[in-house]
């Protein structure tokens, strides 16, 4: 399980000369970012209070309070943003957050351990669970659908998998 902070978008470097900065949400609803101020830094040290001005390509504009040039905008590439898990919405039974998949155990329809989630990717055709184990030359990316993973457990802190056949020899 996740701490209590969520990672929600980027910083993606200056727009303009005024100290604006491109934003990249990573959001489902992408505007959705500017909701969830204030937002901090991976490591917490900063707070940024993010006001999005437009949209533009790949992301958004956006004023940080305290930011006014394009020096110091330019000095926030690529920090990461984190919102409190408070300010995020609830999701239905079926969906989670990529962070809160993150460390459970993969048992197989048997009981049989596979391993762990290490990473969830996500190359445009769906989420991926990238699995580690001590039997496993390799890591496995299985695939997060339900006809393969037909049981999250989030408060037992595991998975229950039924991989394609082979995919964990």
């Amino acid at each position: 399980m996740s701490d209590t902070r969520i990672i929600v978008g980027a910083i993606a470097g200056a727009f303009g000369v005024h100290g604006e900065v491109r934003i990249k949400s990573f959001c489902s609803d992408p505007e959705a970012i500017g909701d969830y101020a204030p937002l901090t830094s991976e490591d917490g040290t900063q707070t940024f209070e993010l006001t999005l001005t437009r949209a533009i390509k790949n992301g958004f504009a956006a004023e940080i309070e305290g930011v006014d040039s394009k020096e110091e905008a330019d000095a926030l590439k690529g920090v990461t943003l984190f919102a409190d898990r408070d300010a995020l919405p609830s999701l239905p039974d079926d969906e989670y957050y990529h962070a809160d998949l993150i460390g459970l155990t993969v048992l197989d329809t048997g009981g049989t351990e596979l391993g762990q989630v290490r990473n969830v990717l996500n190359h445009g055709a769906g989420d991926l669970l990238e699995v580690h184990g001590s039997g496993l030359k390799a890591p496995v990316l299985l695939p997060f659908t339900m006809a393969n993973v037909p049981t999250v457990d989030l408060a037992a802190g595991r998975i229950i998998a039924d991989p394609p056949e082979g995919l964990f020899e």
